[in-house]
């Protein structure tokens, strides 16, 4: 992994036609920091991550620190290939020389071990979700970002995957996307309101 430095976005704007979806949002994150990014459905936390990636180009403002091809993400809806297991799904992401068994370890902390040889597809929505976070995880990255990615998980099964994503962060920054109050806490992250970062 490449060290880490401070990311800075700032003066970020983006329309969708007469839509403002984004207008001057401006915030820092601390480099090795983890944030929890919180607002309403529909207030632009998807568009920023998007903008943030590269998949979406910005109509003004700048973000410093970062580049698109250095953060790992997890999106809200399902990208995964349905005819691969898990382990060929996390291995798409991983550097060649990646252990097949590195990569099955990494899972059977999250899954059950009997699912892993399964396809995706045979999946429940909340099992999918886990490959998801597995894969953005294993991605070499600088950063990290989840959008929305305990959604569908019980108290117990979310436990457990907060356990893993703190494990395996390894000191990247991460921010979060996330409506529960509850997850700050849980992931020692500091909350940043989308409403109150922009101009």
């Amino acid at each position: 992994m490449e060290s880490v430095e401070d990311v800075r976005i700032e003066g970020l704007r983006k329309s969708f036609g007469d839509l403002d979806v984004l207008h001057g949002v401006t915030f820092t994150l601390s480099a090795g920091g983890v944030y929890c990014l919180m607002a309403p459905s529909g207030s632009g936390k998807t568009t920023l991550f998007k903008v943030l990636l590269g998949l979406d180009a910005a109509d003004a403002g700048v973000v410093t620190g970062i580049a698109p091809g250095q953060i790992a993400a997890m999106f809200q809806e399902e990208r995964l290939c349905e005819a691969l297991t898990p382990v060929e799904n996390v291995l798409l992401v991983c550097p060649r020389r990646t252990r097949r068994a590195r990569v099955r370890s990494l899972l059977s902390r999250i899954l059950p071990e009997d699912s892993l040889d399964r396809p995706v597809s045979q999946f429940s929505g909340g099992m999918r979700r886990r490959v998801s976070l597995a894969r953005a995880v294993a991605y070499p990255s600088r950063m990290l970002l989840l959008d929305e990615p305990f959604t569908g998980l019980d108290a117990m099964t979310k436990g457990r995957v907060i356990d893993f994503l703190l494990s395996e962060r390894r000191g990247r920054t991460m921010l979060v996307s996330t409506h529960a109050e509850g997850d700050v806490a849980l992931l020692g992250g500091e909350k940043i309101e989308l409403d109150r970062v922009q101009g």
